[in-house]
């Protein structure tokens, strides 16, 4: 995960809390492999024609013990440019979700969704944060219509490793390169290779307009291997700061604010989303976020745009034509591509500090990054250092 991520992590950990009954595609132990391995490739486009950034995350989830020392590599093409491997560390497990000095929002969350000038009719659906606290959580409020597969974790894998983490500071490059053989050896699970043909998306430049009715237009250029696009929008006046409105768009046509959103879904799952007018289909390029979320907002309003992409499969043995056949892999490797744009309404100067910000960051170590942190106040501050405006 990439800083801008982390960042957003943060921003939207009550909100993920608020979105958790979305549904959870199950990892059954009995009918798992051995070994289940996933990496996320994803492209963060920088704005107004800057430099775009990438995005690696890897994941190996094994149920064997380790023989001797937990440790795992993954041996890398050189066009990645990051050495001849990297390290997958097992990460020490800890129950803290939240800053030690977070402060919950008050006040309340408006929710809004659908593209088009004016909000549709029942919006805003209005959350009192006070009575969330209180466990009182309206009915109906989310659906379960996005599966969000989370994959290997430390939770649900009796060994596990993963990247990036503390053992190798330098990050993927804009420059990398996925395109080649890949293999993941250690000591918890049996051997992984494959190779990849398909690289990183291509960046997602989004451009947002204000037009005269107080609608906020966005557009963007179609990604050719785009199986489909989401946009969302956060924002709000001192939003969780004071009691002050938080407020959160989505452009789905039926008010779902699914977490699988916000991850990597796969193609198929895409497809069926489309279906049901939750995700925009790959031609269309652009959408109109409602008046009223911009009247809610106000100024700090901060957009995403994400392009799903597609996923590459990987098993050993492979999987039977025959579908009689019983089938119990060894292991599985999944590759998943998404592309994400950002647009920030009424922020000057976005363009200067967001473009090209990930690639100088590349081989910073954890020491020199943990020197930058600063303590953002509220969801509102967090928003705009997810977007490198403010500390």
């Amino acid at each position: 995960m990439n800083r801008i991520e982390t960042r957003l992590l943060v921003a939207g950990t009550l909100l993920a809390g608020l979105v958790g009954a979305s549904a959870v595609i199950a990892q059954s132990n009995d009918a798992a492999p051995d070994a289940r391995y996933v990496m996320d490739a994803g492209t963060i486009a920088g704005m107004m024609g800057q430099g775009d950034s990438h995005e690696l995350t890897l994941r190996l989830g094994s149920r064997l013990a380790p023989t001797g020392a937990a440790k795992a590599d993954h041996f890398m093409p050189a066009g990645a440019r990051l050495g001849a491997s990297v390290p997958l560390e097992t990460p020490v497990r800890s129950d803290e979700a939240l800053p030690a000095n977070f402060q919950r929002p008050k006040g309340r969350l408006l929710l809004y969704w659908g593209c088009g000038a004016k909000a549709g009719p029942g919006q805003p659906v209005v959350v009192d944060f006070a009575r969330v606290a209180k466990g009182a959580m309206p009915p109906g409020l989310f659906s379960a219509k996005v599966p969000a597969d989370l994959g290997p974790s430390l939770a649900n894998s009796r060994s596990f490793g993963q990247w990036p983490n503390s053992l190798k500071s330098r990050s993927i490059s804009a420059q990398s390169s996925l395109i080649g053989q890949h293999r993941v050896a250690g000591s918890y699970s049996p051997e992984i290779a494959f190779a990849l043909d398909q690289d990183f998306m291509a960046g997602l430049r989004v451009r947002a307009s204000a037009n005269p009715d107080g609608s906020t237009g966005i557009s963007w250029q179609g990604i050719g291997n785009a199986t489909g696009y989401h946009a969302w929008v956060m924002g709000g006046k001192d939003m969780g700061q004071n009691g002050g409105d938080m407020v959160w768009w989505s452009s789905s046509a039926t008010q779902e604010f699914g977490g699988g959103l916000w991850s990597w879904l796969s193609p198929a799952t895409v497809t069926k989303l489309i279906g049901q007018k939750i995700v925009m289909p790959p031609a269309q390029t652009s959408c109109v976020v409602p008046a009223e979320v911009k009247k809610a907002a106000g100024e700090t309003m901060m957009g995403f745009v994400y392009a799903y992409g597609p996923e590459a499969n990987f098993a050993f043995p492979e999987r039977p034509r025959d579908p009689k056949i019983a089938w119990k892999p060894k292991w599985t490797a999944k590759v998943r591509y998404r592309s994400m744009g950002m647009f920030m309404p009424g922020m000057p100067g976005m363009s200067d500090m967001l473009g090209g910000r990930d690639e100088e960051a590349a081989g910073e170590t954890p020491e020199a990054a943990k020197k930058k942190k600063c303590k953002p106040k509220g969801l509102g501050g967090m928003l705009k250092k997810a977007a490198g405006v403010g500390c």
